[in-house]
């Protein structure tokens, strides 16, 4: 059991969350997203498509695992009761807070942007039809990107009502495994969960929750709260770290061959062993890829640097944040014709620099970062 916060998995958790201000900057330029993404442009890039849906694969898995992590670690310092409590002021509170503010802040932009933009998105094109009848259903509610938040309050109540629960034949059953069985057998345990969802995942962002979301994130929930029971896990799997890095790149490469040309809600239910291809190769990769981030994290990012730390304590607010400023910047280049490497730079520096402007001034030194990050 670990005593001592571990700075890798502190640093690791900033860059997955991240990692989401680059993934949903690149889904404009996604010619697989141009039906259902609301500023989707004319210009497209399939290089920059292939690595954002890569990332994608790992992401939220890995950022769910160190969740787990962090959540036993709670347990283990403060107890149950404790564990609610901190999960309460960090993840319950700051989800009421921000939802309904960043949903103002997203459409107020995209009805404006509908009505000025020239080269329309089909989302833009769907709203003006709308509005001109008024008998148009409205979409349900929704957490938008704050849905891991939602989703985590969940997971964290399930921790405390499934203490009195004796998991102690699963833990053992997972401490027996070598390395290369736990690699061959455990995306296995996912893969229930991933079949209940079309490939790609979306994001589970209904309030009502997600069954599939319990069967695939919340097992990487489970596995993380597990690892921090267990002593030099990760580093059982240093020797395999660059073949399965290979390995789950080469089953991309499958992955994305096989996945539909373009997305479209409308589009009718893939043959069975088309989804099933694709769901196999969705959990080994986001456990093979969320293990190679754990072994080479813990190798180059567990030391304690100023710089590091403050990326660390901002990405939490960034990510919060950073989705109404991408549209907010975006919607005005859908008419421009500066080539997608030069929007796209443009979004992340202007998204990034504004993310961390507001941080320094607003948020680190206020009952706000209290409230995300504790007490300096």
């Amino acid at each position: 059991m670990v005593t001592t916060r571990l700075y890798y998995m502190d640093n690791l958790r900033a860059l997955a969350m991240l990692t989401g201000v680059f993934f949903h900057a690149a889904l404009a330029y996604s010619p697989k997203l141009q039906t259902l993404w609301p500023a989707a442009n004319t210009e497209q890039s399939l290089l920059l498509d292939w690595f954002s849906w890569f990332s994608h694969l790992f992401r939220m898995p890995l950022f769910f695992l160190i969740a787990g992590f962090f959540v036993a670690y709670l347990v283990a310092r403060r107890g149950m009761v404790g564990m609610l409590k901190n999960r309460a002021l960090r993840i319950l509170l700051p989800f009421i807070i921000f939802l309904p503010l960043c949903m103002v802040a997203t459409f107020i932009p995209l009805l404006t942007a509908t009505n000025e933009v020239e080269n329309k998105s089909a989302i833009m094109l769907m709203i003006l039809e709308a509005m001109q009848n008024p008998d148009t259903p409205r979409p349900p509610p929704t957490t938008m990107h704050l849905w891991f938040l939602y989703n985590l309050i969940y997971f964290c109540v399930l921790v405390w009502l499934l203490r009195i629960v004796n998991w102690q034949w699963a833990s053992n059953f997972l401490a027996r495994l070598t390395p290369g069985l736990f690699l061959l057998i455990i995306p296995l345990v996912l893969l229930p969960g991933a079949l209940l969802i079309a490939s790609p995942k979306p994001a589970p962002e209904s309030f009502i929750p997600q069954l599939w979301s319990f069967g695939f994130f919340g097992l990487f929930f489970v596995l993380g709260y597990w690892i921090f029971t267990q002593e030099n896990f990760i580093a059982r799997f240093n020797v395999y770290a660059f073949r399965i890095l290979l390995a789950s790149t080469a089953l991309f490469a499958l992955y994305y061959y096989h996945l539909p040309v373009q997305m479209d809600l409308m589009a009718p239910p893939l043959a069975l062993w088309k989804k099933l291809l694709l769901a196999v190769c969705e959990v080994y990769i986001a456990l093979w890829m969320t293990l190679v981030c754990l072994i080479y994290a813990r190798q180059f990012l567990d030391s304690h640097h100023r710089w590091m730390r403050l990326i660390a304590d901002s990405s939490y607010w960034i990510y919060i944040i950073h989705l109404p400023i991408i549209f907010a910047l975006q919607y005005p280049l859908m008419d421009k014709n500066w080539g997608v490497w030069a929007e796209y730079g443009l979004t992340l520096a202007a998204t990034f620099a504004v993310g961390m402007a507001s941080y320094l001034l607003l948020v680190r030194w206020t009952p706000i970062g209290w409230m995300l990050n504790g007490r300096r």
